[in-house]
């Protein structure tokens, strides 16, 4: 099945013209009529503050996206989750058409809680500061703005495609087996999966895409010491301390765990005497005297990798460190992981040239692949695994998860321009 989505994407990318034909240039011209109405669009999902945990807001944002999918002749359906996950849910809406399955992925949350300071929308020139307006509305609004291009081309009738709007994304509910069961679903019916993140550009001016994201997750250690008077430290009857063992576990991991594509970040670090450490609320105390050796450790760390294969490798030498312990000391570590790694394929080597190649006839510059570890983990990582997956589909903008986040008004064009003509030659790539 693979080898025939290549097959199909090699075609299309070598078949395209060298610029666009009389359909792509309707699509295109459709778009740039909607640069007001996008804005205001935008604006009107903006001013609504749908931090993840401001379950009305995020449901507020979703009426708003619905009520467009709605026009556009999309089936919808609101995704509630369990109660206890305390999450608003996810909008989908769906066309059973013929031809490829695509899936488009955005989401309705933002970081910004209800209590947040931030702007909802300020206005400054050519370009908008405010809460969630690149990371994504925006590209929320060039979903919709391409796939209204498309109906206003005649091409949309018939197509084979679905939308997902997550309520959570910033904030995955938990379970992910239960938070994402109707994305994991939707992509194992579809051939292609795009996310519509903000994109990079590079220091030279060049868009990027990612066709591979590295995974999210944690590790959690938990050191033991034997306390006793501070003068007994490194003795055979005292050891070393729960502190001493820490630090040799972190610089272990620093020396010997760094290669490509690896992070393993340790966030918070407790010790003394007596430790409390809450996940919850991420915070924790300490009690300690310098005249006693140290009983307890815990640190909580981030670690990402490019491929399942890596991460068994990475673990395994972790543990491994971990086991060797100094004299007078006992240590464990144990793993989470939130969000799959999404590694290169060739298929999704291959839907970047397409993407590239639908740019580039449109005028507006080829797409290069954004390294793994300059994005962080992503709904499209959920996906991948099931489909031939990309993201960085949307806006550009500066600061996201900042006080100073904004957009550039003038991408939502370009992105939407480029959307909606790759959408257009997938849902005709031959079988």
């Amino acid at each position: 099945m693979k080898q025939l989505l290549v097959l199909a994407l090699a075609f299309a990318a070598g078949g395209a013209c060298a610029q666009l034909g009389d359909v792509e240039q309707r699509i295109a011209a459709a778009v740039r009529q909607r640069g007001p109405q996008a804005l205001e669009l935008l604006e009107q999902s903006v001013r609504i503050n749908s931090g993840t945990l401001n379950i009305e807001g995020v449901r507020e944002v979703g009426k708003v996206f619905r009520a467009e999918l709605d026009a556009l002749g999309f089936q919808t359906r609101w995704v509630d989750l369990p109660p206890e996950m305390k999450r608003a849910g996810h909008l989908v809406g769906s066309r059973d058409g013929r031809g490829k399955r695509l899936l488009l992925l955005g989401h309705l949350d933002t970081v910004f809680e209800k209590d947040s300071s931030v702007a909802l929308w300020e206005r400054r020139g050519e370009r908008v500061r405010g809460q969630g307006v690149n990371d994504m509305k925006g590209g929320n609004v060039v979903i919709i703005e391409a796939l209204r291009a498309l109906q206003s081309a005649g091409v949309l009738q018939g197509t084979n495609l679905a939308v997902m709007l997550t309520g959570d994304e910033e904030r995955a509910g938990t379970p992910q087996a239960v938070s994402r069961a109707a994305m994991v679903e939707l992509a194992k019916r579809s051939d292609y999966a795009l996310s519509f993140e903000g994109t990079y550009v590079l220091a030279g001016g060049g868009a990027t895409a990612s066709i591979s994201r590295r995974s999210a997750g944690g590790w959690a250690l938990t050191v033991k010491g034997r306390p006793g008077h501070a003068a007994g430290v490194f003795s055979a009857t005292s050891g070393f301390g729960a502190v001493y063992e820490a630090a040799r576990v972190l610089n272990a991991f620093r020396e010997q765990l760094i290669e490509p594509n690896v992070s393993f970040n340790p966030g918070v670090i407790l010790g003394g005497t007596n430790v409390e450490y809450s996940d919850e609320t991420a915070s924790g105390t300490a009690f300690g005297k310098t005249n006693v050796i140290s009983r307890d450790v815990v640190v909580r760390g981030d670690l990402r990798f490019l491929s399942p294969e890596q991460g068994e490798r990475v673990r395994h030498k972790m543990r491994e460190i971990v086991a060797a312990s100094l004299p007078g000391t006992s240590a464990t570590i144990t793993f989470s992981e939130a969000y799959p790694p999404m590694p290169p394929t060739e298929a999704g080597a291959k839907l970047l040239e397409v993407f590239s190649k639908a740019s580039q006839d449109a005028g507006l510059g080829p797409i290069v692949a954004l390294a793994p570890g300059m994005r962080g983990a992503g709904d499209i990582q959920f996906a991948a695994p099931h489909t031939v997956g990309m993201d960085g589909l949307g806006v550009t903008g500066r600061g996201a998860h900042t006080d100073d986040e904004d957009l550039e008004i003038a991408s939502m064009e370009r992105a939407a321009i480029r959307a909606a003509i790759l959408i257009y030659r997938l849902t005709r790539t031959p079988p």
